[in-house]
């Protein structure tokens, strides 16, 4: 147990020196702590509030094919590019979306969104055009910007 705690403040240095505020914490053997996220945003013509607060038991005991079914179907520039797009400009149309995501075709366009839709991500209005989920906008951000966080884009 000793090499974890070494291991630990060894992590700690190494953040210190690259200018990375945060602090890595120890926690107890048996487990325990509480994460969160949340926020309220202002796009695409609405606004949204949202919170959650689960323990790291909870968020790891879920069943992993939902999460992982969201995490693919953001995990393609062409995806990114249309929730990008829905973010900014709220609900649109496919052809405004195959020209968001600059997509050669309908066809490519309808493979991405089939991946938002079955996820969740994205819903159809009665209209026929294509809007982020109210429930999935502030999630969506914080996934964005927690991928953003772990590939070192967000370091001042």
């Amino acid at each position: 147990m000793d090499l974890v705690r070494r291991l630990a403040e060894l992590e700690q240095r190494v953040a210190a020196l690259e200018g990375d505020e945060r602090e890595t914490v120890e926690l107890p053997a048996d487990g325990g702590g509480e994460l969160g996220y949340g926020g309220q945003v202002s796009l695409g013509g609405g606004r949204v509030s949202w919170r959650i607060d689960v323990t790291p038991e909870r968020a790891l005991s879920l069943a992993d094919r939902p999460r992982i079914e969201v995490l693919a179907a953001l995990a393609h520039p062409a995806r990114v590019d249309i929730v990008r797009s829905l973010l900014a400009r709220g609900a649109q149309p496919a052809a405004a979306l195959q020209e968001a995501a600059r997509l050669g075709s309908t066809g490519q366009l309808y493979h991405h969104l089939k991946a938002l839709t079955g996820s969740g991500v994205v819903e159809q209005d009665k209209r026929g055009s294509y809007r982020l989920r109210s429930a999935a906008t502030v999630p969506v951000l914080v996934l964005l910007t927690a991928a953003a966080d772990v590939a070192g884009q967000l370091k001042a």
